[in-house]
């Protein structure tokens, strides 16, 4: 037993005496009055001060307020006593010969401090998002590994906006153990890529796999090297989309600009993870409860479970995810769906009590994460990370929805190998996803605001319609492409009948929403004209008129930056299409 242990029972886990307080969401230390305190991990010191295993530093002991008082290697350290009251009016205590007077209490320093962490920095590397607390210190910075953007993202998520994060598993083949999975000479290609869409009032989420062999369009990518300079590396069309990483030395921001380029989401921030995230994670989690409606013996995953409920983690859970000749088609589609469901039950396991009150299992996911992702130059340190966790750690695993790109066969080919995108129901989930629209019904008090005001402006679509010919409006262009105004007139005058109409050029700013703004006596006109563009009630604005060139009140239509063409619907989608395949986090699937 080490000096630190003394005093305390063989059985106790120092680590377990630190307690989640409820009431401001952070660790603190539990001990009885006669322990001595315990210590947490510090950072990682030289050969001469280094730690093994995550230990304290030798010869240091944590203090209440996450600093560390010194003392030399050999010397045990000694619980305090209180010290005898000083009489009244008597001067105060000299420090004894030799001694040192007690140095004042610091507070906690940020290179010490234990950093309350939701576990969204793994937000579903390649199996899956946390949502539980992390207790995190400093020295995980030196976990961290980071690569460019390259310009590719947003710079970075808002705390006051809807998040986008991409996160990539790749088939790299990094760490022992790993030979049986993937290709043997692979460079690290996207072959598991979910974006994950975290709603700005964070109450629901959606996460879209990616299929590996969805034919796509590669763009250019500007990427930045190893000594500084950039390079742009050429695109490609028609080919698979795990393509878009690895391939002619292509970096995450390349695969960024690849799903921009498919479904026009812009992601904020990027994950990167190989294999051996899956079996730190799992292990460092205690274990993941899947669940099976058959018996699969896959000599490819060298996966081996029989029928029903098991809990797997490390090599098993990397073959589980790998798996796909003994499930559904037997394809890569499958495989995403067991996935989703293995991403399922590690957010129900996280999400736990099991976990959430451990803080030794907390600081084995914090040490397996770290060290498991590679992330944009905007999230390379632990406060970065800690911020994007408590966004995340925000979510109810109900409201978490599994999707996929809807996909159908390719055309092209003879025999089936990869697919593209359907372009009938796809594009709905992507304008869904772009326009904030939950994937399932959120009850929560947010949401409830959320739809009195949907339906404040549902309610401005009804009531009587004039006739097309009375319809006053003059359009102008506020951040639609160059020709729209002129566009919308004649499609307006020669198609539906809007003879009333002018072009009044570009507007004073742009805007990212196309609007219509009428006065209150007007309202019968903005109806109509709402009804022949598909603008969705929250595109009208009761407000005022202006004056037309021949001096009559006219309404004023601006196109933003959502305007698709003349003729093309405005109103978003607010219900996934039946044949979309979906799940939430929060039910018990069986892999099929």
């Amino acid at each position: 037993m080490d000096a630190q242990g003394r005093g305390r029972a063989d059985n106790i886990d120092p680590a377990d005496q630190w307690v989640l307080n409820p009431n401001t969401g952070e660790y603190e230390l539990r001990l009885t009055p006669s322990a001595p305190q315990s210590s947490v991990p510090g950072p990682r010191r030289s050969d001469s001060g280094k730690t093994g295993g995550g230990g304290a530093a030798r010869g240091r002991t944590a203090a209440p307020g996450g600093g560390s008082a010194s003392s030399s290697p050999e010397e045990t350290p000694e619980p305090e006593v209180p010290s005898p009251r000083r009489r009244r009016g008597a001067p105060p205590e000299e420090p004894a010969a030799n001694r040192r007077g007690r140095r004042p209490v610091k507070k906690k320093s940020k290179a010490k401090k234990i950093l309350l962490w939701t576990g969204g920095i793994m937000a579903f590397v390649l199996v899956g998002t946390a949502g539980a607390a992390y207790l995190y210190l400093e020295h995980l910075n030196d976990n961290i590994t980071s690569v460019s953007d390259d310009g590719a993202s947003t710079g970075g998520f808002s705390k006051d906006k809807a998040i986008n994060l991409l996160v990539i598993g790749t088939d790299k083949r990094t760490g022992s153990g790993n030979e049986g999975y993937g290709d043997s000479g692979s460079v690290g290609h996207a072959d598991t890529t979910i974006l994950l869409h975290v709603s700005k009032d964070r109450t629901n989420a959606t996460a879209l796999s990616i299929p590996r062999d969805l034919i796509v369009d590669v763009p250019d990518c500007q990427t930045e090297q190893e000594d500084g300079s950039t390079k742009v590396i050429k695109g490609t069309d028609n080919v698979r989309f795990n393509t878009s990483l690895g391939q002619d030395d292509r970096t995450p921001s390349c695969t960024v600009r690849t799903v921009t380029e498919l479904t026009g989401i812009q992601a904020d921030n990027f994950m990167v993870a190989d294999f051996n995230a899956v079996k730190t994670l799992t292990t460092a989690v205690g274990g993941v409860e899947v669940c099976l409606a058959k018996d699969i013996d896959d000599e490819d995953s060298h996966l081996k479970l029989s029928k029903g409920t098991h809990t797997i983690e490390g090599e098993q859970a990397l073959a589980f995810v790998r798996t796909r000749h003994s499930v559904g088609f037997g394809g890569d589609l499958s495989r995403i769906e067991l996935q989703q469901q293995f991403l399922s039950a590690l957010m129900r396991k996280l999400k736990s009590n099991d976990t959430l009150t451990s803080p030794t299992k907390m600081i084995k996911l914090a040490e397996a994460g770290t060290k498991a992702l590679t992330v944009d130059s905007q999230l390379d340190t632990i406060d970065k990370l800690k911020d994007l966790g408590l966004e995340l750690g925000k979510l109810n695993v109900k409201n978490l929805t599994f999707t996929t790109v809807p996909v159908v066969d390719n055309p092209a080919e003879k025999v089936a190998a990869t697919v593209v995108v359907n372009t009938s129901t796809a594009p709905t989930v992507f304008q869904m996803i772009k326009d904030d629209v939950s994937f399932t019904e959120v009850k929560e008090q947010a949401a409830a605001s959320k739809n009195a005001a949907a339906a404040a402006a549902a309610a401005r679509l009804k009531g009587t319609q004039s006739a097309a010919s009375a319809v006053r409006v003059q359009v102008m262009n506020g951040g639609a492409p160059a020709g729209s105004a002129q566009e919308t007139l004649n499609w307006l005058q020669n198609d539906e009948g809007v003879t009333k109409s002018e072009n009044a050029g570009n507007a004073p700013a742009a805007l990212s929403r196309t609007t219509l703004e009428y006065a209150p006596d007007q309202a019968d006109q903005a109806r109509k004209l709402a009804a022949i563009m598909g603008l969705p009630g929250t595109a009208l604005k009761p407000g005022k008129s202006v004056e037309n060139s021949q001096g009559l009140p006219t309404m004023t239509l601006t196109l933003g930056k959502d305007f698709k063409g003349a003729g093309v619907s405005l109103t978003a989608p607010t219900t996934v299409p039946d044949t979309v395949q979906k799940s939430t986090a929060d039910k018990v699937e069986c892999a099929k």
